[in-house]
């Protein structure tokens, strides 16, 4: 299992100090053990959000994706749906910030200039999904349940002060540097 970390934790600690962490490893573990995990630990990351959001009332019933990643690594799409337990749907556009920012350039126009009157038109014509739907499959999700239960645990613990080991590394490297 691995805290996904590497450059801080930027919700919903909020904390740069952070590092990442990698645990339970042993002489037999591969690299392709060691890839999975960090894959789950990003995804675990996500339902730490997710979950926060629900705390405070925000439902949170599907997920998009988009870019490269989501694009190419089949893997990743599935660990994200099974720990998540949501749907996943990937973007149509693989460059979807860019058509975020033309979408509003759009709206700026205005339909006399050869846009669209609100962001919703704009999205409506120029957005969308591809015919691809990432699933969580029931058994994964439930074994995933059990593992979040232990990363919410390490999450807590190295992340709400319980042991602030890694900023205590972090200092000792700084020191040891300056």
């Amino acid at each position: 299992m691995a805290l996904d970390w590497w450059n801080g934790n930027r919700s919903i600690l909020v904390d740069t100090h952070l590092s990442g962490l990698l645990l339970g490893a042993t002489l037999d573990t591969t690299l392709a053990d060691i890839y999975r995990s960090l894959i789950e630990s990003i995804a675990f990351g996500t339902r730490m959000i997710i979950e926060n959001f629900e705390r405070y009332g925000i439902r949170v019933s599907e997920l998009y994706a988009c870019g490269g990643m989501p694009e190419r690594n089949k893997l990743l799409m599935q660990i994200f749906a099974d720990v998540t337990g949501r749907s996943i749907k990937l973007a149509r556009s693989s460059q979807t910030p860019a058509l975020g920012s033309a979408m509003f350039g759009a709206v700026a126009a205005g339909r006399r200039g050869g846009g669209y009157d609100t962001i919703y038109d704009a999205i409506a014509r120029m957005g969308g999904v591809r015919d691809v739907t990432y699933n969580p499959d029931p058994a994964n999700h439930a074994i995933y349940n059990e593992l979040f239960l232990e990363y919410a645990k390490l999450h807590d613990y190295f992340g709400r002060g319980a042991n602030d080991v890694m900023k205590r590394l972090r200092g000792l490297k700084a020191r040891q540097r300056g």
